[in-house]
């Protein structure tokens, strides 16, 4: 794999100045994947294409929908580079198709399912542009349906590996600096194509949810950093669902996370807490009853028939990883989403009070113990 990195790793982040001549950007390919995309499809590729970035390409990847939405994309066909991918191939694996037809030094990757403000592509690209030791930037993203509350700022991932949107139905207005965060959110981000061919772009294994976690550990690995920049902005159209299918994704992806990207001695230093997230997770599929215990003991065996592929990716993590354990721990949370799932109930109350403290004090602790 060549080395495409080009210097060291750095903490700082740099303050944005615009190009004084637009043109001098280098071209950005922005990669759509859809799946039954028909009622937000339109509105997304209206959006993008008009939208201030001087030099860019739409690279629409057809997922094999089954709701005419695949028809939306023909009517667009000659202003955009159209794949018809033949199957589902799931998000991580549309994207990385996507990829090979896509002609741009800056790869942007976007959700069907939003909306872009003008200037969405430029803040990201020029932030990148400025930050040579940034290798992600990912946007302000508002929920559609209440454009003055957030959907996410970048994603928050507890450090065993359970993922939550950042600053979820904050105002606005909040979380308006630009920072590093430990994961970008998949539904609109920034990186270089010289990234990619370093890391190995998207795990398609992980098919859909938590790829966007996977893809931001490994760039940090590999000694870059992902920022949240809150000058760029979309909307997404975004409700959330914990349905079986996607909680067998969420746990599955994310033991794949941890498994896949941290050394051997610290999942043993993590295994206290790695086994109380899994008292959590088992506590929410007995709450929602037969079809997530059935999920839960789904995650059990796949892991069982899938290991040899675990352990090829922990192998191609080894090769290119610059980064110790730590630097990701350090980024990661000790709280979790409990809101989020059960809706804010009683439920998540008691769970934050019963769990959070212990997490914490494991957290910090392994903040110290694990220095590798």
């Amino acid at each position: 794999m060549d080395n495409l990195f080009t210097g060291p790793s750095a903490t700082t982040v740099a303050t944005v100045e615009s190009p004084a001549k637009k043109h001098a950007l280098p071209r950005a390919s922005v990669i759509i994947v859809n799946y039954n995309g028909f009622d937000y499809l339109e509105d997304c590729l209206s959006s993008v294409l008009d939208q201030s970035y001087p030099d860019f390409e739409i690279v629409l990847v057809e997922n094999a929908s089954t709701d005419g939405s695949a028809d939306i994309a023909e009517y667009y066909v000659d202003q955009l580079t159209l794949v018809k991918a033949g199957e589902n191939l799931g998000f991580a694996g549309g994207n990385n198709l996507g990829i090979q037809h896509a002609t741009g030094n800056y790869l942007a990757f976007l959700n069907p399912d939003t909306v872009v403000e003008p200037n969405w592509l430029f803040e990201l690209v020029t932030t990148l542009e400025s930050n040579p030791q940034a290798g992600l930037a990912t946007a302000r993203i508002l929920l559609l349906s209440k454009p003055d509350r957030i959907n996410t700022c970048g994603n928050d991932v507890h450090f065993t590996g359970i993922p939550t949107v950042r600053g979820w139905m904050q105002a606005a207005e909040a979380m308006d600096r630009l920072e590093e965060v430990i994961s970008v959110s998949g539904a609109c981000f920034v990186t270089r194509r010289s990234l990619l061919s370093e890391i190995g772009g998207f795990d398609s294994d992980f098919f859909l949810y938590s790829e966007d976690n996977d893809l931001s550990w490994r760039a940090q690995l590999a000694g870059y950093r992902c920022l949240y920049v809150p000058t760029s902005v979309i909307y997404h159209r975004y409700a959330p669902r914990f349905e079986a299918d996607k909680f067998f994704y969420l746990e599955r992806n994310r033991y794949r996370l941890v498994l896949q990207n941290f050394k051997w001695r610290t999942l043993l230093l993590l295994l206290p807490a790695l086994i109380l997230s899994d008292v959590v997770t088992w506590g929410f599929a007995v709450l929602q009853g037969r079809q997530h215990i059935a999920a839960k003991l789904r995650v059990y065996k796949w892991f069982l028939s899938h290991w040899p592929e675990v352990n090829r990716a922990r192998r191609r993590v080894g090769s290119f990883r610059r980064e110790r354990d730590h630097e990701i721990l350090k980024r990661c949370s000790y709280r979790l989403g409990y809101g989020l799932a059960a809706n804010g109930g009683f439920a998540s109350k008691i769970a934050s009070k019963l769990f959070d403290p212990v997490f914490f004090v494991l957290y910090r602790l392994y903040l110290i113990v694990v220095q590798w």
